[in-house]
């Protein structure tokens, strides 16, 4: 019998939560026992809401069950459904079509842009039509939107605009942290993200007091707090867990320290890796700016190879997208016949994501750059 040895260098830690292991089992007695015994939506989870809001300068932060049912709950709250469209890019996570779909409304795909891999806001621009309520960007691995264009498209157009954050925690454009540059944002408290918890859970995020009310009474079958059983909109079940809310409240003091390590990863990366872009290694832009470190994803021409490469010595590596949301079958009926997304085809075709955690020790992050410079040079 052979077993598989774990990677040198995993691609997530194993151990996230070892360190705090003792006091996640305290959390699990203290809500288990509580008088109170309320498991969902108490006041635990009111505190965490309370701790981000403050912490963003936000008007309303509303946990709910994933990031997910985020974007569906602000979709509903905006208005958005049958006979509507909403425009989302051509590359990144389901979510971003199945949301609109969930509500009844037909999602538009535009192509991105070939650095950044985030929607192209020119691209966008020509696809708005009479029919377009919202406009839907999406941060993508490490870097943000560019969230000043799509603000005045939405203006120019009179369109509602939801912001895609959910990998994006901590990441901050022009002094705006993500999140706050549309009329609300989403994040992903999903073990991988930025600030994960060991399970499922989100936020909406906004600036807009009554937006966030609408999504409070929505993510509870439409009932307002402190009013059971009385529904006034057809809502979500999307109830935010006890045990994960008084979790993250005490893990979210460590949250810029584990930020922080993980620009410092990809600082260092980023340095290694711009060489390469003549060798056919193209790491992200270098601008500081709008940067949020949930993964680090080069784009290689030899993609596969390097994923090989890296795997033969240990290395984890992912490749997240390998089809444009529009090549997806289960997106085929929203894409027009004979419509193509070159760069959104060339992203699916040749991104690689590299191990950026933060319990990376500086050895295993000189050995990933060592490996990949070592392949584009010989690969030239």
């Amino acid at each position: 019998m052979t077993t598989s040895m774990p990677p040198a260098v995993p691609f997530f830690p194993p151990g996230l939560f070892e360190a705090d292991r003792a006091t996640l089992l305290d959390v699990v007695r203290e809500v288990g026992l509580d008088p109170e015994q309320e498991f969902i939506l108490g006041r635990r989870t009111a505190a965490f809401e309370e701790v981000l809001r403050e912490d963003l300068d936000a008007a309303d932060v509303v946990a709910c069950s994933s990031g997910t049912s985020a974007l569906s709950l602000v979709l509903r709250a905006m208005g958005v459904g049958p006979g509507d469209e909403v425009i989302v890019p051509a590359f990144g996570c389901a979510p971003l079509a199945s949301s609109v779909v969930d509500t009844g409304a037909t999602p538009v795909f535009a192509d991105i842009r070939p650095d950044t891999m985030t929607m192209d806001p020119d691209h966008a621009e020509h696809l708005v039509t009479a029919r377009t309520r919202a406009v839907m960007p999406a941060h993508m691995f490490s870097v943000m939107a560019d969230m000043p264009r799509f603000v005045e498209l939405a203006g120019r157009h009179g369109l509602r605009l939801l912001e895609d954050s959910a990998v994006a925690q901590g990441g901050v454009l022009r002094g705006v942290p993500a999140g706050l540059w549309g009329e609300a944002g989403v994040y992903s408290f999903v073990q991988v993200k930025t600030c994960g918890m060991p399970g499922e859970g989100g936020a909406v995020v906004t600036r807009d007091a009554e937006l966030g009310a609408r999504v409070r009474m929505l993510r509870r079958h439409g009932q307002v707090p402190g009013r059971r059983f009385v529904h006034h909109a057809i809502g979500l079940n999307s109830r935010f867990d006890e045990i994960q809310a008084a979790f993250q409240t005490y893990r979210y003091r460590g949250f810029p320290a584990r930020l922080a390590r993980r620009a410092e990863i990809a600082a260092y990366y980023t340095e290694r890796f711009t060489p390469l872009a003549d060798r056919g290694v193209l790491p992200p832009p270098a601008d500081p700016d709008g940067r949020c470190f949930y993964v680090y994803t080069v784009l290689a021409d030899a993609r596969d190879a390097l994923g090989a490469r890296l795997a033969e010595s240990g290395v984890a590596t992912h490749v997240y997208y390998p089809l444009p949301l529009p090549a997806q079958r289960a997106f085929a009926p929203y894409a027009p016949p004979g419509v193509r997304w070159p760069r959104a085809e060339e992203a699916a075709r040749r991104h690689l994501a590299l191990p950026v955690h933060h319990m990376l020790t500086d050895a295993q992050v000189e050995h990933v750059a060592d490996l990949v410079c070592g392949f584009a040079d010989a690969h030239r």
